[in-house]
């Protein structure tokens, strides 16, 4: 039996969420059904589906950006009621201010807590030299590829001390290389500045190689666990590796996906 003190400690509770939205003021469009879900601290969970298989919406609803019909959410073993600092968010779209340079860009969660202008700076600098954009500082968002306007929203959610990080498909508008570059990228940064992690994707191959712990969706609304597939191996990955090669077609033969 192992030891109750060398158990993960758990972070994140999902216990049975329903969500319903409503469209065109009347039709019914059940989103999500009782999802019960737990994530350890420090772990990498990664959410895979399709398309409109509501992952995204349960994102939202750890977020707090979207409420539950039914059910709820605990973090540390407190509700999730809202929004919060503790709750760092990188979405697909890079969501970055045009008017700011990178560094404005990654201290605007500190200036808008009134952090002091030279202590923020100076966090800001710290997480835009951790994510590789150090002398990009005074550069605008039109200036950077599609890859460094994604470092800099990851730089900018570190840059708020989250527990939590949470990434809503992050990589969808990159292409391959990049992408690929921007997988080894996320793990790098992740074993630096341990957070647990949940991040959403619709590629089999970007999940397997990023997470610790694979969560299948079905494929159709609404939206429930499927199954779940950990993938015990070390890092940095291999695409290649016949244990991944393995769970790559297991999850093939479950549901269809991008791949």
């Amino acid at each position: 039996m192992t030891p109750s003190s060398l158990l993960p400690r758990l972070k994140i509770h999902c216990e049975a969420i329903d969500k319903t939205f409503i469209q065109k003021g009347h039709v019914e469009v059940p989103v999500i059904k009782d999802i019960n879900l737990d994530v350890a601290e420090n772990e990498f969970l990664v959410v895979l589906g399709p398309g409109q298989c509501g992952k995204s919406t349960l994102l939202r609803i750890i977020a707090g950006l979207e409420t539950p019909d039914a059910g709820y959410v605990l973090l540390d073993g407190q509700p999730v009621t809202g929004p919060g600092p503790d709750r760092g968010l990188v979405f697909q779209g890079y969501m970055l201010f045009a008017w700011r340079t990178v560094l404005g860009n990654v201290e605007m969660g500190l200036k808008l807590r009134n952090v002091p202008r030279r202590e923020r700076h100076a966090v800001a600098r710290r997480y835009i030299k951790l994510v590789g954009l150090e002398g990009f500082e005074k550069y605008y968002p039109h200036q950077l590829s599609g890859g460094m306007k994604q470092r800099t929203g990851i730089a900018r959610a570190y840059a708020n001390s989250p527990d939590v990080m949470l990434l809503d498909e992050p990589f969808g508008q990159l292409d391959a290389q990049t992408r690929m570059f921007m997988q080894h990228e996320t793990i790098r940064i992740w074993e630096q500045e341990k957070r647990t992690v949940v991040f959403v994707t619709n590629n089999i191959d970007e999940a397997l190689f990023l997470a610790d712990r694979v969560i299948l969706m079905e494929g159709k609304l609404p939206g429930r666990i499927k199954k779940e597939y950990v993938v015990d191996l070390p890092r940095p990955r291999d695409h290649g590796h016949p244990d991944l090669l393995r769970l790559r077609e297991a999850i093939s033969e479950e549901i269809a996906l991008v791949l």
